[in-house]
């Protein structure tokens, strides 16, 4: 099972963002409509009834999808500064072949291929789209790891695998994924990440705490501690949250979760629910946090 279904971006023009991600990382639109005021409520986002979307999938058919929801920016938002999903981290092939790609984009580099602090094996680079999102771009030369596995991409930009979330209080974001969503907290570890240090002025080899959570093998999850000078995510009211809104993972038995959900369980139509039950809760920092039903 692929537990990462869809990650949601929010955008003032859903068809031009798909057309960029399908021009620059080989996405394809799989579904396009208008957001039902039954979904909008599962959501708690009653200003997104009747706001155009369109659904995108990777070139290699992996059912793991980009969302974008047509919604106005917000003046105060800047990326990688507050509480909420920060950034999507899409595998690929080959970081620098990519990096070629992105340096002709719309996309801003704001940081070049290198190897993760402490994992050789693992290379990404990071960059901004015009909708302010942040996309990590990671090639994952060694996918097995003795408690964990991570993806071999199966085309040049392949698909989401983790989403990472900017927290207020990282060890009690753990503990609340472990108990609202049952999955398995890896132990905090401190390391220099360099787009957030840049975000916030901090010298280069600043060390940030990160974790990361998994279910079974499948590590899909980040939390990333955010310096004390961060800020809750700005948004317009009754909206989706500017830049990454929503998660949308799998969970195979709604039942088994105690919620509380924001609206009962449903059964939305469209290609990332594939006919099965969905609900949404608001997790730490109030993200949102779609589970839909799945083996």
């Amino acid at each position: 099972m692929l537990p990462v279904r869809a990650a949601t971006l929010v955008t003032p023009a859903p068809e031009a963002a798909a057309a960029l991600y399908g021009r620059w990382m080989d996405y394809s639109v799989v579904e396009q409509g208008e957001i039902s005021p039954e979904l909008a409520a599962s959501w708690g986002a009653p200003g997104a009834v009747g706001r155009r979307f369109t659904v995108c999938q990777p070139a290699s058919g992996q059912p793991v999808y980009l969302r974008f929801v047509q919604g106005e920016a917000h003046p105060d938002y800047l990326p990688l500064r507050s509480y909420g999903w920060a950034a999507i981290e899409i595998c690929v092939q080959d970081v620098e072949a990519v990096n070629t790609r992105m340096q002709a984009s719309p996309f801003e580099i704001i940081g070049p291929p290198a190897p993760l602090d402490g994992m050789p094996n693992i290379v990404a680079m990071q960059v901004r789209g015009p909708d302010r999102e942040i996309v990590f771009l990671t090639h994952i030369m060694s996918p097995n790891f003795p408690e964990f596995d991570l993806p071999t991409a199966q085309s040049p930009i392949d698909r989401i695998f983790i989403l990472v979330l900017a927290c207020s209080d990282m060890e009690g974001a753990k503990t609340w994924f472990e108990g609202a969503l049952k999955l398995r907290a890896g132990s905090t570890i401190e390391l220099a990440y360099n787009v957030l240090s840049d975000a916030f002025g901090f010298a280069p080899d600043y060390k940030h705490a990160i974790a990361t959570l998994s279910q079974g093998r499948n590590v899909f999850l980040e939390v990333d501690q955010y310096p004390a000078e961060a800020v809750p995510r700005p948004q317009h009211p009754g909206e989706l949250p500017p830049g990454v809104a929503m998660a949308t993972f799998v969970h195979p038995n709604l039942d088994e979760l105690e919620g509380p959900w924001i609206v009962p369980p449903h059964t939305p139509p469209g290609a990332i629910y594939g006919g099965a039950r969905a609900a949404t809760l608001r997790g730490p920092d109030g993200v949102l946090i779609e589970v839909v039903e799945g083996a």
